[in-house]
């Protein structure tokens, strides 16, 4: 059975994460999950549907790019994911950005090739 995940995204890259939800999708793909990420804006409600969205997730994966630096709701999604107990893996959005981002010390950060989502997702 796939797992339940958290795309966690800076808005500026939602291209990522459609690429993300598309090889996952791939018949050729060596892994699966269901896309659980938040795909509205925000509104007053948002911060309580999205920790209940995450709590139902085996995990979160966090797309860490330059943008993310200062993605408010990412940087939340990330810290709500933590405070619940879920684990989370970034995957480097572009091969030659590997920014740092505080939200994410201490979080196991990888290229993002099918090799390395898939060896993470094993692990939940």
């Amino acid at each position: 059975m796939a797992k339940r995940i958290f795309i966690s995204f800076a808005i500026e890259d939602e291209n990522l994460r459609n690429m993300l939800v598309g090889q996952a999708r791939n018949d050729n793909s060596p892994f699966a999950f269901v896309d659980m990420s938040v795909k509205q804006p925000w509104d007053h409600a948002w911060k309580t549907q999205c920790r209940t969205k995450i709590k139902g997730c085996n995990g979160v994966i966090a797309i860490a790019t330059n943008n993310s630096r200062s993605a408010d709701g990412q940087i939340w999604e990330i810290n709500c994911a933590r405070e619940e107990g879920i684990p989370v893996c970034g995957v480097w959005g572009h091969s030659n950005q590997t920014p740092t981002i505080k939200a994410m010390d201490g979080v196991r950060t990888v290229y993002w090739t099918w090799d390395n989502i898939k060896n993470w997702l094993a692990t939940l």
